[in-house]
């Protein structure tokens, strides 16, 4: 995948001109989080995190006019040094985390309201050592809706290039406060 198919599978999860703080969980290298950075408004500002710090070196501190903050650290650990996130993204790493409803709640407290997760994951109940907690469509829907989410909406589907199952994209929401 290229930068613009990152964008695509994430553009119908932002409304234009959107901004404030978001955070990428599990970043990388950065693809989505340049994706995000291309979709939210300029003065915006994303915390990438993810325990490699080599890879998170590639992450540019700006894009677009959007800052990107870089943190190394298990974003599972919940000790972020950072809160008062508008959005979550989790592009491929919810599949790394072994108690997805605790997890769900413990993100809670660093965001405000209404809530907003970006997620994209393979759609697959079947766990492998690369995907170790697997969260289909289905089972995401099932997650969020039992955690009182109001709306999960699927964003884009694509073939993917490592597995037999296809990547997703859905934006997730809670009611306003």
């Amino acid at each position: 995948m290229n930068h613009q198919d990152h964008v695509a599978l994430l553009a119908r999860g932002i409304t234009q001109g959107e901004g404030g703080a978001w955070a990428d969980l599990g970043a990388g290298t950065g693809a989505f989080t340049l994706a995000l950075a291309d979709l939210l408004s300029p003065g915006s500002t994303i915390h990438a995190m993810d325990r490699e710090g080599s890879v998170l070196r590639r992450i540019p501190p700006e894009h677009k006019g959007v800052s990107i903050t870089t943190h190394r650290g298990d974003f599972t650990n919940h000790t972020w040094p950072f809160a008062n996130l508008g959005g979550i993204l989790m592009a491929n790493s919810l599949h790394y985390v072994d108690n997805q409803t605790t997890f769900i709640r413990n993100c809670e407290r660093s965001m405000t309201m209404p809530r907003r997760f970006l997620i994209v994951e393979y759609d697959t109940d079947e766990s492998s050592r690369w995907v170790p907690h697997p969260v289909s469509l289905n089972k995401l829907t099932s997650l969020f809706t039992d955690a009182g989410y109001s709306s999960i909406t699927t964003l884009r589907s694509r073939p993917s290039v490592y597995r037999r199952a296809a990547l997703y994209a859905a934006f997730v929401t809670s009611s306003p406060a």
